[in-house]
C-alpha cells in the first residue's frame, strides 16, 4: 500500500466526511471533475478521494498558487499551474501529453474561482481530444459525502452531455452550499443557436 492510499485511508477514519464512490475505469487515465467547487476544504477531500483510490493524478490550479515556497509543494501534490490569459494553451499542452501516452487522471474544477459565471469548458475540450472519459467527483455537505459518482464519455452533443451532468450533480450542494454554481457551459448557448438555425 502507497503512503498516499495509508494517509488517505486513514483521514477517512478520522473525517466527519463519508467516502461513497464508484469504481474508476480501469486503464489509468481520465477527466475527474471536482464539484461543486464552493471552498478550498475540497481540494483536501479531493485529496482524500484520490489517495483513496491510488490514483497517478494532477491537478489544475491558478498561478498563485505555485508562488514562492507552496509551488514546490503544490507540484509535488500534483499541481499544474494555470495562466488564465492563455488557458487554451493549456488545453493543447495537456492534450498532447495524453496523446503521447503519459498516463494520469486530470482533477480539474470547473468552476474555476468559484466566480458564479458559469463552468469553464476546458474539461469538456480535452475530453473531445483525446478520447478520455470524465468521472464526475463530488462534496456533498448535505449528505456530508464526497467520492466519485459515474463516468461518462462526452459525446459532442454538449448540451445532451451536460444534461446528465447537471442532472447527478442537481442534489450535491458542496462545501458551502451557497456558493454553488449550476453546471452549464458557455458552449451549450451556441449549440443551441446552431440547432435553431
Amino acid at each position: 500500500m502507497t503512503l498516499k492510499r495509508t494517509l488517505a485511508r486513514a483521514y477517512w477514519r478520522v473525517s466527519r466526511w463519508e467516502l461513497v464512490t464508484q469504481p474508476l475505469p480501469t486503464d489509468g487515465a481520465g477527466i475527474v471533475l471536482g464539484a461543486p467547487h464552493t471552498s478550498n476544504w475540497d481540494f483536501v477531500l479531493m485529496l482524500a478521494i484520490a489517495g483513496e483510490n491510488d490514483l497517478t493524478y494532477r491537478w489544475l490550479g491558478k498561478q498563485q498558487l505555485f508562488r514562492g515556497p507552496a509551488g514546490p509543494v503544490m507540484r509535488a501534490l500534483g499541481g499544474i499551474p494555470v495562466d488564465r490569459h492563455n488557458p487554451s494553451g493549456l488545453v493543447d499542452e495537456l492534450v498532447s501529453r495524453i496523446r503521447s501516452g503519459d498516463r494520469f487522471y486530470l482533477v480539474v474544477t470547473p468552476e474555476g474561482s468559484r466566480s458564479g459565471s458559469g463552468w469553464k469548458s476546458g474539461f469538456y475540450r480535452i475530453a473531445r481530444a483525446t478520447g478520455l472519459p470524465v468521472t464526475l467527483g463530488y462534496v456533498d455537505r448535505t449528505t456530508m459525502t464526497a467520492g466519485l459518482g459515474p463516468t461518462l464519455e462526452m459525446t459532442g452533443d454538449v448540451r445532451a452531455d451536460m444534461d446528465q451532468v447537471r442532472a447527478f450533480y442537481a442534489d450535491k450542494a458542496g462545501f458551502a452550499p451557497r456558493r454553488r454554481t449550476e453546471p452549464r457551459l458557455r458552449e451549450e448557448s451556441a449549440d443551441a443557436e446552431r440547432s435553431t438555425d
